[in-house]
């Protein structure tokens, strides 16, 4: 959803530059989530395997998406209006759900030496943020530059809804994959 918050700063600033500029502090926030990630694991000696965190992550996914569904009411404290301090710890806050599967998954399940774990483990964080940071910078400058937010004036869209089907759907594929 990074895409998202990119596109609103480029169109509030009426500017294709702070699309670009956005991608920072959604990187940023993203990496702090990573680092926390390993620096918790390595200070209690512990990498969990990823294979455990999967039904509890898989719970809280779809029931977080039921309690949006049913509970209609917007958060409040929050708009799209944000600063980069602002999305970085959006960012942060938003990869802390899911940075623990590629930095834990190579090192807890492959043969070898520890040296050789943490290298697979980093390379995949690499590889894994990389695509990140290309999807959002894709996804933020087509709608930006292609499709604007022209078509919200045009369609009404359910976000809440969409948002709260999107957490049920993938909280149940990750506990069926």
């Amino acid at each position: 959803m990074g895409w998202l918050f990119a596109v609103a700063l480029g169109m509030q600033e009426r500017r294709l530059g702070a699309v670009w500029r956005a991608l920072i502090p959604l990187t940023l926030g993203h990496a702090l989530a990573i680092a926390a990630v390993v620096l918790i694991a390595v200070a209690a000696g512990v990498a969990a395997p990823s294979a455990s965190l999967k039904i509890p992550v898989a719970v809280m996914l779809a029931g977080l998406g039921a309690y949006r569904l049913f509970r209609h009411r917007h958060i409040t404290g929050g708009g799209m209006r944000v600063g980069m301090a602002g999305l970085t710890v959006w960012s942060f806050l938003m990869a802390t759900c899911h940075v623990a599967t590629p930095a834990q998954a190579a090192s807890c399940h492959l043969p070898g030496p520890a040296s050789g774990n943490a290298a697979m483990a980093a390379t995949a964080t690499l590889v894994h943020g990389a695509g990140r940071l290309i999807v959002t910078a894709a996804a933020a400058w087509a709608v930006f530059t292609r499709l604007g937010v022209g078509i919200l004036r045009r369609a009404w869209f359910n976000l809440d809804l969409i948002w709260a089907v999107a957490l049920i759907v993938t909280g149940i594929l990750t506990a069926v994959l």
